[in-house]
């Protein structure tokens, strides 16, 4: 594991949300693309499990980039959903873009999936998971918040 590992956040599975303490998520990584889709992009953030042995094994593999477009495609969604008990359905089926995020000379887009045949169901789940999990969407996103504004000197 640790060949091309620059950064590590171990014992993971102690803070994995409502899986603390039970998580088989054992250990976070930075470092190298490790997997051969990912050698095009010089360095990717790793999901490290036990095996049956308890050794190590890589389970997931992301680019940076492609975490930093997540992040960017949850905090929109997050901000969606502040203002989406406004709206009867939670959305509004004329207007289901939320957001197009400018990136890399294209567009992320951020919508409600219409092709979802059960949208009115899962967006109330969904609404009320996010509810359920504010404590910890909380606490994460203003520890991000503060990360990020570090960042913004940098």
């Amino acid at each position: 594991m640790n060949e091309k590992v620059v950064m590590v956040s171990n014992d993971y599975d102690r803070i994995d949300g409502r899986n603390a303490y039970q998580s088989d998520i054992k250990c976070l990584t930075v470092g190298a693309s490790m997997r051969e889709e990912n050698k095009k992009m010089q360095i990717a953030a790793q999901i490290w499990k036990n095996d049956k042995d308890g050794e190590l094994i890589l389970a997931q593999e992301l680019p940076i980039h492609q975490i930093f477009d997540l992040m960017i495609f949850l905090s929109r969604t997050l901000l969606y959903f502040k203002g989406a008990y406004r709206l009867p359905l939670l959305y509004d089926p004329e207007k289901p873009t939320v957001e197009r995020v400018g990136v890399q000379g294209g567009v992320l887009p951020v919508e409600v999936c219409l092709d979802n045949q059960n949208i009115n169901e899962d967006i109330k789940a969904f609404a009320q998971s996010l509810n359920d999990l504010g404590e910890i969407i909380g606490e994460r996103s203003r520890v991000l918040s503060r990360i990020l504004e570090e960042l913004e000197c940098y």
